[in-house]
């Protein structure tokens, strides 16, 4: 566990002191999932139930109330059990959960029935996120039920629900010194991986023997997932924005596009990369790629504490329009073109998104109806790109099916940005010694 149990407890602290009084809290750990027949996916903690407890195991629920006078924070799990751990490993247990995770109080997650409608009684509101688990949506409302029928017995039932999100997401918005430690460690992973795909390219390899090479280093430095499923599209594939096919041969005089990025301790990384297969870039494909690269660094200067959130993407959007009107595949002003948004014929993501627990992480980027203001401890990323489809009409042969994106994980700090990611090369020359290897 690279964040500390004293971490954990904080934050739970911190969301019993935000919540109203007479309330109560119900988060769901995150259900196994069958993959086929017999066999289940590789389970992955829900983000929220992660962050709040570091427990990595399903059939929990955690549960907080303000001011309950035997404790406030409550798990719900399995129980020890000797013969289900021999197949399938050690439980944290009541025990553990008190001893281990320094929760004020357990219980066997088969008494939730007979325990929980007891800690919602009398309950003003419930924190509950209802619409993400329909399942455990109908348990949460029978529990209620259960007390609705006692209301002549002289039972209160909860007045109301409110989501539990709007608090805990903006916490999670704002990274501990912990957090950053393991983020910045898994962008120096993700780093090394990308390098090492960089290294081994050449024509005629496939594009999943690419990403085996970045797999193979993540597992290797402690990382044993990938933050989201790997991207390696060569030529006319780096177009295709969500391309996770990875079955193509790459061809010598083509681009290939990588993005890719590790999970380590429930926490991501997310790096794209995009390099010549031969390990020299074309003039054209030099060209566009100095535009992104440029488009890039306006866009992280902008990552600073004062600035808007919109900041970043307006920069990376004014020097990319420049550039497509210079090589001239935009016509016109270049203040109309950015006003038309010309430039999402070639350019129509975004430049960037939080980053955390979750690849597209969690927290409002409008308060008000306004773009939130960048803060300390805010950590995103950078992608700008250029991509140039081969059905693209009115285009000159000699750009199509280039697609280039450049994308760094990029922490908001007191003074100058932090870049997690900054150990993988993207100038152009780097890159080519790079993928040369030693003289």
């Amino acid at each position: 566990m690279q964040i500390s149990v004293r971490e954990y407890q904080k934050r739970r602290r911190h969301l019993l002191d935000a919540m109203a009084p007479n309330s109560i809290a119900i988060l769901p750990a995150a259900p196994v999932r069958p993959r086929n027949r017999d066999v289940e996916y590789p389970f992955r903690q829900n983000s929220d139930f992660y962050y709040l407890s570091g427990l990595s195991e399903p059939d929990a629920v955690l549960v907080l109330i303000p001011e309950r006078e035997h404790g406030e924070s409550i798990l719900f799990c399995k129980e020890k059990d000797p013969s289900f751990e021999r197949w399938n490993g050690k439980l944290t247990g009541q025990e553990g959960a008190i001893n281990d995770l320094l929760f004020d109080d357990a219980f066997p997650i088969n008494d939730i029935d007979d325990i929980l409608p007891g800690l919602m009684e009398g309950r003003n509101r419930v924190y509950y996120s209802m619409g993400l688990d329909e399942k455990f949506d109908r348990h949460v409302m029978e529990w209620v039920n259960i007390l609705r029928s006692k209301v002549r017995s002289g039972a209160h039932p909860p007045d109301e629900f409110v989501a539990l999100e709007h608090t805990l997401h903006d916490m999670r918005l704002f990274k501990s010194s912990s957090e950053i430690k393991v983020m910045r460690q898994a962008g120096k992973i993700s780093a090394k991986a990308h390098c090492e795909a960089m290294r081994v390219c050449k024509p005629g390899k496939y594009e999943y023997q690419l990403e085996a090479a970045i797999q193979h280093v993540f597992m290797q430095e402690g990382a044993r997932s990938t933050a989201y499923p790997s991207i390696v599209g060569g030529g006319e594939n780096a177009c295709v924005l969500h391309y996770i096919t990875n079955s193509d041969k790459l061809k010598s005089g083509d681009l290939v596009l990588i993005d890719a990025g590790c999970e380590l301790d429930c926490y991501a990384a997310d790096i794209t990369r995009t390099f010549p297969v031969s390990g020299k870039f074309s003039a054209e494909q030099r060209t566009i790629y100095e535009i992104v690269l440029a488009a890039q660094y306006a866009a992280i200067d902008e990552v600073r504490a004062g600035q808007h959130w919109n900041n970043p993407h307006e920069a990376a959007v004014k020097v990319i329009t420049e550039g497509l009107l210079e090589i001239g595949l935009l016509q016109g002003e270049i203040k109309e073109l950015i006003e038309k948004e010309a430039y999402k014929k070639f350019y129509m993501h975004r430049t960037g998104h939080w980053l955390g627990m979750d690849v597209h992480d969690v927290g409002d980027y409008k308060i008000g109806g306004e773009w939130r203001v960048l803060e300390p401890g805010m950590v995103m990323t950078v992608e700008p790109g250029i991509y140039i489809a081969p059905e693209l009409e009115d285009v000159d042969d000699r750009w199509k099916g280039i697609g280039v994106r450049i994308e760094d994980d990029v922490l908001v700090t007191k003074q100058a940005p932090e870049i997690f990611t900054m150990d993988v090369p993207k100038e152009v020359d780097e890159i080519e010694a790079l993928m040369r290897g030693p003289c």
